[in-house]
């Protein structure tokens, strides 16, 4: 090592720089391996390589390597390197907070459904229950009918003119708000599942954003996701009827 001199040493890390093989840790951890690399590594035109890779500017032109009249380059990389930083934790902070907000509101919805399931469900009970009454109600009447003809066609004469709705009317309402209680409840255990299935996800994305704090995350919904899915196959199931025409 002690027979290669620093203009060669130099040209290689300059080298790794530019083909992107050396970063701002490689060189801080070169500078400490031996005073020769320390006073090396610490060349302003090293830094301005390094400056003009990680922190591009638009109007910036390609740095002269030679240039030694310029400001620190060392001193300037610290300055921009700290503000990114800074700027990356300050977004992390606000992508944890939409994604906590989003977790808290897939949350609610999930309440929201297990409420309105729950009384689905004891309406759906009331009304099966009812409803078998009124079949008993029915077949005992026409048991009745068979020993007792003349004090059952009595006692429905009576319960006819007492009641307001027919027992058959009454049965087909019964029946079809059955049905519609268990249509609702379908409805409630999908959006359940796919709500569940969101939560999921974005408690998963959060954990992985608290694991990785400086990581760039990309927000996007799911819901989001499946809107442009479902927007992109109607436009495909429109367009192509036309071109097939």
């Amino acid at each position: 090592m002690g027979g290669v001199p620093d203009e060669l040493w130099r040209q290689i890390l300059e080298m790794g720089i530019q083909n992107s093989k050396l970063n701002y840790k490689d060189l801080c951890c070169i500078s400490i391996s031996c005073r020769r690399l320390h006073r090396l590594s610490a060349e302003n035109s090293l830094w301005l390589l390094l400056l003009s890779s990680d922190f591009p500017s638009p109007n910036q032109q390609n740095p002269n390597p030679n240039n030694s009249t310029s400001a620190s380059a060392k001193s300037t990389y610290k300055i921009k390197f700290e503000r990114e930083k800074s700027r990356k934790v300050a977004a992390h902070r606000r992508a944890v907070l939409r994604k906590e907000s989003e977790v808290l509101e897939f949350e609610r919805k999930i309440r929201e459904i297990e409420n309105g399931l729950r009384q689905e469900t004891e309406k759906m009970r009331a009304t099966a229950a009812e409803l078998s009454n009124l079949h008993k109600v029915r077949q005992a009447s026409v048991a009745l009918n068979v020993w007792q003809p003349e004090v059952i066609r009595g006692r429905q004469k009576q319960i006819v003119e007492q009641s307001a709705v027919p027992v058959e009317s009454r049965v087909h309402s019964l029946e079809m708000e059955l049905k519609l209680c268990r249509q609702r409840i379908s409805g409630f255990d999908k959006a359940y599942r796919d709500e569940k299935r969101r939560l999921e996800l974005a408690m998963e994305q959060l954990a992985s954003m608290k694991y990785h704090p400086l990581r760039d995350h990309k927000l996007i919904n799911s819901g989001d996701k499946e809107h442009k899915k479902k927007r992109k196959k109607l436009k495909t199931s429109v367009i192509f009827p036309e071109k097939q025409g």
